[in-house]
């Protein structure tokens, strides 16, 4: 017997110490190849980038890991022990292994002759998540257990679990519980009732197999047996018990929703910030915060959108988007998910038609009525020009089984309406730094991500005009000078034909002031301005205002907008008549900062001088705590006369008082300056405008030119959506009108001579002129010097044919 006992102890001394030494001999083999467990103090975990408006609203967020990273403390007690129980529950008392775990998986080894469950801690997962593959092997695994020692001995367990539950994959893209609970209950892990806690402590083990949006059956047995086992813990009371059992599973999918929608501005924060870091944008938690704010972008949504709505439904009803008689209520829904919803026009099915209006089924599977009211506009579509007859019945408009749009209001009730098929951009500027204020590249982003306010070319027809004017006033013309508005017929150098231009109602005015001829738009006067200056010195003079040379003609055409430009590049012209003179910059992105918050780059746009921030970034320049060193702030600089900048207010203020911006005077503002622009056959439609807060561009037409209507123009689709956007945003602000510089005159002008006025003399009018430019009395006009008030001479003041 004693023979048998030392045996036994001699057998189990010598199994520990083989067990010993091949512990010590995989420790010595595989250290040298352990990576540095203090790396993980300093682990950098994937994390999306972020994009916000200047008042920190989320505008979007890129990146294939939704992750939201947490501190240990902002962990709830009730989570930790869920995900301990269904877990780990000896976390607490082990060193990084649970012998018991092992020697339990080591049995399923020998009986099945596979690992099945790796008897893995907290500790291990973390050595496995970060350093580790997935591969199933005894090397890794010894490799796994020698980490997990290592971790153990170098942090603490709340360490431990803070990498644990940041880096974990849930399911549905959400790594880290933060994650998951936004994408599972569209919040906080801090605001989630037990039940929740327990749904989410049960997804490490299976993310698939026990989501609740996959299997809810299966989610809610891991959900009831992890609570079963707080209960047996002691954990939790009875009571807490049996509540969070009776909780029913009501885990739903939440994307992200942006506070904001301006998925244009979205896309250019994020090319820029691939062009600055690459794809360590995606992945590194940069925060953007931009130079828009979501009260100017919402006002810009608005505006574009009814304004495009408005254009289409005056041309009429182009029918259904698809028929679909005769089915059943599930087959409807089932066709009508094949839909999605563009610009927020929904999707419906017309279930029926009655006098008062139809009945439309929509996605989400509510039936609802749409007015007849709101239907009558819907006029056949014939062509651009014509419609069919009024309707006179919805039954003569529509019929079940149409898939049609419509429009929820604000009250919840629906109206009827259609895609519009023409296409608008709008972009708005702080005339002061070049900061973008407010931007939408077309109809909806869904419907085409093409950026029209950047990306697309087109003719500005007169908008361009005051590019001319500028040069003219900076060539000794003054406002008050006349030119011919008379025939013409050219043939030069730059043109292949003999060139006929004329006026849009095809009449003449003779010879004409040019601030009379600015706000009547007359081509004929732009063109003799042009064809005086001279191309060549012309087109010095306008490249300026930042404009590619290549994109402007080198023929007189150039006079009526021919250049092919974006109305991004428009709106930055322009503002060099708001702002007195100086070339700005547009820019996007104010600021970047990496994921702890610590900016890493803040915007130094050149200014003119003397100009505070717009109201809207005030908040966010005083409120910065950079530590990045100050930069000397850059001065814009100036490439006209303030003078010449001021006068060009002046006579843009008429087109709105005057001429054909006179609509705009709804607005009851004495503000205002801008100019229309309508190219040939009114394929565009422009509408160019500012006052000392802001330059706005607005333009609409089709993707592929062709005509908006023989009635259609720059005062009748772009200046409407340039005035819905500013009058939301200049409401209830204060006229400001750039100020006034030094060396300008104010001097009665005789209207027929353009010379300073006699005492008495009949409707003289006030005019401003810069002081080495204001004209003469008439008694110092001499016979024979051309036409009074104007550079040119009499010859070139009339019509002429040059061949």
């Amino acid at each position: 017997m004693i023979r048998l006992l030392k045996f036994i102890w001699w057998s189990c001394v010598a199994v520990f110490c083989g067990l010993l030494l091949s512990f010590s001999g995989a420790f010595l083999y595989l250290s040298p190849t352990l990576p540095s467990v203090e790396s993980l103090r300093q682990v950098q975990l994937q994390i999306p980038l972020r994009v916000y408006s200047s008042d920190a609203k989320l505008i979007a967020e890129f990146g294939e890991m939704r992750r939201s990273p947490i501190r240990f403390d902002e962990i709830p007690k009730e989570f930790i022990s869920a995900l301990l129980a269904a877990e780990d529950d000896n976390f607490a008392n082990h060193y990084g292994v649970d012998v018991t775990s092992l020697m339990r998986a080591a049995t399923q080894l020998l009986k099945s002759g596979q690992i099945q469950s790796g008897g893995s801690t907290i500790t291990m997962q973390v050595a496995k998540n970060f350093f580790l593959t997935s591969e199933r092997s005894f090397s890794r695994k010894a490799t796994e257990i020698l980490l997990a020692l290592q971790i153990e001995r170098e942090l603490s367990k709340d360490e431990i679990l803070e990498l644990y539950v940041n880096k974990i994959y849930l399911g549905h893209r959400a790594y880290g519980i933060e994650a998951a609970a936004q994408v599972y209950y569209g919040k906080s892990i801090r605001e989630l009732n037990l039940a929740q806690m327990a749904m989410i402590a049960g997804l490490p083990k299976a993310p698939s197999r026990y989501n609740p949006l996959v299997n809810p059956t299966r989610a809610k047995e891991r959900r009831d047996w992890i609570l079963g086992r707080l209960y047996r813990l002691g954990r939790i009371d009875q009571a807490s018990y049996e509540e969070a059992l009776a909780e029913v599973v009501d885990a739903r999918y939440h994307v992200p929703t942006p506070e904001l929608s301006a998925p244009y501005i979205a896309e250019m924060a994020r090319a820029e910030m691939v062009g600055r870091y690459g794809s360590e944008a995606y992945t590194e938690g940069f925060n953007v915060t931009t130079t828009v704010p979501s009260h100017l972008q919402e006002a810009a949504n608005i505006a574009l959108r009814d304004g495009l709505i408005a254009y289409d439904q005056r041309h009429g009803y182009r029918g259904p988007e698809s028929r679909l008689p005769g089915m059943t209520r599930e087959t409807w829904l089932t066709e009508l998910a094949k839909f999605r919803s563009i610009g927020g026009l929904e999707p419906a099915v017309v279930t029926q038609v009655e006098k008062s209006g139809i009945m439309v089924l929509t996605r989400n599977g509510e039936e609802q009525a749409v007015a007849w009211d709101s239907m009558k506009w819907a006029r056949p579509y014939l062509n651009t020009n014509s419609l069919g007859p009024r309707p006179q019945q919805p039954a003569d408009v529509v019929q079940p089984g149409d898939i049609v749009r419509v429009q929820r209001q604000e009250d919840g009730s629906l109206r009827f309406t259609q895609v519009p098929a023409a296409q608008s951009a709008l972009v708005s500027l702080d005339p002061y730094s070049g900061a973008i204020q407010a931007l939408v590249g077309g109809f909806s982003f869904d419907q085409s991500n093409y950026n029209r306010a950047v990306q697309a070319k087109r003719q500005p027809g007169s908008s361009f005009k005051p590019f001319i004017y500028s040069a003219a006033l900076d060539s000794g013309y003054t406002a008050a000078t006349l030119v011919n508005d008379a025939p013409i017929i050219l043939s030069d150098d730059y043109l292949s034909q003999k060139w006929r231009p004329k006026n849009d109602n095809n009449t003449f005015l003779g010879p004409i002031r040019m601030r009379e001829a600015l706000y009547k738009s007359r081509n004929l006067v732009s063109i003799r301005l042009l064809q005086d200056m001279g191309i060549d010195r012309s087109l010095r003079y306008i490249e300026r205002f930042g404009f590619d040379p290549q994109d402007l003609p080198r023929n007189l055409s150039l006079a009526l907008g021919t250049a092919s430009l974006t109305p991004m590049e428009i709106a930055e012209g322009w503002a060099t008549f708001a702002n007195g003179g100086y070339k700005i910059e547009p820019y996007l992105i104010e600021r970047i900062d990496d994921r702890n918050g610590k900016p890493l780059f803040r915007a130094n746009p050149a200014r003119v001088p003397g100009s505070a921030p717009t109201e809207e970034n005030a908040t966010l320049t005083v409120n910065a705590t950079d530590e990045l060193p100050l930069e000397e702030p850059k001065v814009a600089e100036q490439i006209i006369d303030e003078r010449t900048a001021y006068i060009m207010t002046s006579m843009l203020q008429d087109v709105i008082k005057r001429g054909t911006g006179r609509r705009a005077m709804t607005l009851g503002r004495n503000d205002l300056a801008g100019k229309t622009g309508t190219t040939n056959e009114s394929k565009d439609s422009w509408f160019s405008g500012y006052n000392a807060d802001y330059v706005t561009t607005a333009w609409a037409g089709f993707d592929q030119p062709e005509s908006l209507g023989r009635h259609e123009y720059g005062g009748t689709v772009a200046l409407p959506i340039w005035m819905n956007y500013m009058g939301a945003v200049l409401k209830d602000r204060p006229n400001h009108l750039p100020k006034e510089p030094k060396g300008l005159l104010t001097l009665r002008v005789d209207p027929v001579s353009g010379r300073a006025a006699a005492p008495g003399t009949p409707d003289a009018y006030f005019e401003l002129f810069k002081s080495e430019d204001s004209p003469p009395p008439m008694s110092e006009f001499e016979p024979g010097m051309g036409v009074p008030g104007s550079p040119l001479p009499a010859d070139e003041m009339a019509p002429i044919d040059l061949f």
